[in-house]
């Protein structure tokens, strides 16, 4: 403001002064001329005043809102700074209080720690102590009674040392497996029987014999021919004997050898219902029938890998695989049987994560030994083993054959999922046929194992076979002792008697106290 009023003071003061000059000089109209010119000036003087005010206060204008920006820039940044600083006192704190409390609680496991340990180490003594005296009493007492030297003493302390050591252990023992099976039971429960509730194979139960059906009895009399010469044609022909008996129209085939009894019965069959029989025709109808049958083994043994899933199996093993159509094993189907073990292996595999691929293998070719048993000596385990080795099955898949019969030790999980198959298949109600004899002499010498062991009082057999019952004597035998015997006697059964699935081994012992009232 005080620019402005000194500039139209100047401009007043100009003014004034070129109008006294005028004046003075040029008289009235300078004058006037002097004051109208004064008076621009003065104008113009005015027009620069505003603008040097309107200026001015645009410059103040922006001065203050850029301290007002500058001020509110500080005042954020300050802001900022204390929320960070707020922010990491938290984070400080937190971490403070997160660490205390794993003091807190480090400290309390070290302190249960310890005083686990004093009361182990307070038992270990007791029991030192007391073994200590024991051995001392029974030394003592071994030398009073026995009249012992010291070393037949030590003999003696020794093998009762190993005594209670034993009875020890079977404690643990049976504590270990209460607790696994609790554990374990209904896992290996869900897997079994998900594996048999999949497998939906068809069972077939042949004998040694087989039946052909005949039109009318007059075709007996064509069958046997002239002098019998139809009917040994018809024999040599085929290896089969041919029994024409009483029974009304009906023919009976036998022969242990199950694919040639399919080759006469076939045959006949054809010559029946073609009416020629004569020795020449007889001969060429079994050579087409053996031919047809070779087709057809070929067929069932491809169709049983493609039903499987089964690929690279080798043209040969699929050949034999499809003989044992016609093999049974105490009355089973030997071909139904290894699809079942192939699916319950496959299946409980499956459930372990194990390699589905090898138990389904091994499980389908665990008994292909059988088909060529007849013709080849050496048992079935160790034809089958012969036989996948010699074909290029994998040493996986020929360990678990090998193994399923526990001729070696289980070399995999595979290999136990193939045996336990095996015997789901074999020991399931009905799968199997032994004869009166067998099973009479299995449970006899069930019976008798049991018998053997000392303190036992009873034995039976229970369950056909399934379950063996001990009765022991409870003055000689204590509950520990008992379950030492379970152990020892299902051993010995292991070991002495071939019998399907397993047998449980149940032990009983009885306090009975009895008096009279006279």
């Amino acid at each position: 403001m005080g620019v402005i009023i000194a500039i139209v003071f100047l401009g007043l003061l100009n003014g004034f002064l070129v109008f006294f000059l005028i004046k003075k000089k040029s008289g009235v109209q300078s004058v006037l001329r002097a004051k109208d010119e004064a008076k621009e000036i003065i104008d113009k003087a005015q027009e620069e005043a505003n603008k040097v005010r309107r200026e001015a206060s645009i410059e103040a204008k922006e001065k203050f809102l850029n301290l007002k920006s500058d001020f509110e820039n500080q005042t954020r940044n300050r802001r900022r700074k204390l929320s960070d600083m707020e922010r990491r006192l938290v984070q400080k704190e937190e971490n403070l209080e997160r660490k205390f409390k794993n003091l807190e609680r480090k400290e309390r496991n070290t302190s249960n720690k310890e005083q686990r340990l004093y009361s182990r180490e307070q038992e270990l003594v007791e029991k030192e102590k007391e073994n200590e005296r024991l051995k001392s009493k029974a030394i003592r007492e071994l030398q009073r009674v026995g009249n012992l030297t010291q070393e037949e003493a030590k003999r003696e302390l020794i093998r009762q040392i190993e005594d209670d050591a034993k009875l020890e252990a079977v404690q643990i023992v049976k504590k270990v497996e209460e607790e696994t099976k609790e554990k374990c039971q209904n896992i290996a429960k869900d897997i079994i029987s998900q594996a048999i509730q999949r497998s939906a194979a068809e069972h077939v139960v042949e004998t040694s014999v087989s039946v052909v059906d005949l039109p009318s009895d007059d075709m007996k009399g064509r069958i046997i021919g002239r002098e019998g010469r139809n009917i040994r044609s018809l024999e040599m022909a085929t290896g089969v004997d041919i029994i024409v008996d009483d029974t009304p129209e009906a023919v009976i085939l036998s022969s242990f050898d199950p694919i040639r009894r399919e080759t006469a019965r076939l045959a006949l069959e054809k010559l029946i219902v073609d009416g020629r029989i004569h020795p020449a025709r007889i001969e060429d109808v079994v050579k087409k029938v053996k031919k047809e049958l070779d087709e057809n083994i070929k067929e069932e043994g491809e169709s049983v890998a493609l039903e499987l899933r089964i690929q690279d199996l080798h043209p040969e093993l699929v050949k034999i695989l499809g003989k044992l159509k016609y093999r049974t094993s105490f009355g089973q189907n030997v071909l139904q049987h290894s699809k079942e073990v192939a699916y319950l292996s496959a299946l409980m595999a499956k459930e372990l994560e194990a390699d589905e691929n090898v138990a389904l293998r091994a499980g389908l070719l665990h008994d292909i030994g059988k088909a060529v048993d007849r013709e080849v000596e050496g048992t079935h385990t160790e034809l089958s083993v012969s036989l996948t080795k010699k074909y290029g099955e994998k040493k996986e898949v020929r360990d678990a054959i090998e193994s399923h019969h526990r001729d070696i030790e289980f070399p995999s999980i595979e290999a136990v999922l193939v045996q336990a198959a095996d015997t789901l298949s074999a020991a399931r109600p009905g799968a199997r046929r032994e004869l009166l004899e067998t099973y009479i002499k299995r449970l006899e010498k069930l019976e008798e194992i049991a018998n053997s062991f000392k303190g036992v009082a009873k034995a039976f057999a229970l369950q056909a076979g399934r379950e063996i019952r001990i009765i022991v004597e409870s003055q000689r035998i204590s509950d520990d002792q008992a379950a030492s015997i379970s152990k020892d006697i299902a051993k010995k059964i292991k070991e002495d008697l071939d019998y399907p699935g397993q047998i449980k081994v149940t032990v009983i012992r009885e306090m009975r106290a009895v008096e009279y009232a006279r």
